[in-house]
């Protein structure tokens, strides 16, 4: 079985207690069996896990906060036990996996605000790097190929951003739906809310031209991203079209959203880099979010 990973992967670090958007407030964190199975014997841990649904998880506390979330922002289950004790979803976090015949592919979430600033600040083309064996199907080695082509067309640097958007489209057969962006931010604030926040910056949203050539490095990092973590699932459900869509119309409304966050209209990066994580808090977990866009634009795509 193959690994597949980006370049930058490695050098992520969870900033624990300097992070302003902790991952153990505001989540509901459910507990494997085999971590639940560990934590029999520690009644320290114990009596925080609600046992009485299907699915054992953690009992959260004011303010929505993991109950070993300590006041320096730290996991008290990795200071009292050590790392190798946490649950599953808080040893993965923030990163995701994608599930092939003979691949698995592992990146980081833009949800972490770490994350995002490492995948946006990478200034290097982003490479793919694998360890283990095992060959692609016939299917799979076609698909993944062309989005090998997907990759070289955004990190053209030679073109300007919104040429290789352009590229990007028009290789894939498919194109963004006659719609602006504060439009596309007026339909995004009737999906599912996590985050109050993200409302008052969807409804700042304008249709103003994004300084793409201060930020072309981050923005071709974002298409990048998008592509790697939403494109592979069009082997099962064959929505290339609208996946490859969603990943331009993803990184122009990271881009909107950055410029509404910005004061006095000066974006910065760390503009750019919040805005991703709202947005992938927003529509990457969750899972009802993600379809909805989905379904839209393959919909108003074939519709055109």
């Amino acid at each position: 079985m193959k690994q597949i990973y980006p370049s930058y992967y490695k050098d992520f670090r969870c900033i624990a207690g300097d992070c302003r958007h902790s991952c153990c407030i505001g989540w509901e964190i459910d507990v494997d069996d085999d971590t639940m199975q560990t934590y029999r014997a520690f009644q320290d841990i114990l009596q925080h896990i609600d046992t009485s649904s299907d699915v054992p998880h953690f009992r959260l506390a004011e303010n929505e906060r993991c109950p070993f979330l300590n006041s320096c922002g730290l996991c008290d289950i990795i200071l009292n036990h050590g790392e190798d004790h946490l649950c599953q979803i808080c040893a993965d976090h923030p990163r995701f996996r994608n599930f092939f015949k003979n691949r698995t592919e592992t990146g980081l979430g833009l949800c972490c605000e770490a994350a995002a600033s490492l995948i946006l600040g990478c200034t290097d083309k982003v490479t793919l790097e694998i360890t283990g064996n095992g060959g692609d199907s016939g299917n799979e080695r076609e698909f993944f190929g062309m989005r090998e082509q997907m990759f070289r067309i955004v990190q053209n640097r030679d073109r300007t951003v919104e040429e290789r958007v352009t590229d990007l489209l028009t290789f894939a057969d498919t194109r963004l739906p006659d719609r602006s962006l504060s439009e596309w931010a007026q339909y995004l604030a009737e999906l599912e809310c996590l985050d109050p926040v993200r409302n008052e910056i969807l409804a700042r949203v304008t249709d103003d031209p994004f300084p793409t050539d201060k930020f072309a490095v981050p923005t071709e990092q974002l298409l990048v991203y998008f592509l790697y973590r939403h494109l592979a699932p069009a082997l099962e459900d064959g929505m290339t079209a609208a996946r490859t869509a969603f990943a331009v119309l993803s990184t122009r409304m990271v881009c909107a959203m950055a410029q509404a966050i910005a004061e006095n209209g000066e974006v910065t990066f760390g503009d750019l880099a919040e805005a991703a994580r709202l947005y992938s808090s927003e529509i990457e977990y969750s899972e009802e979010n993600l379809d909805d866009i989905l379904w839209e634009l393959d919909d108003l795509l074939f519709d055109i």
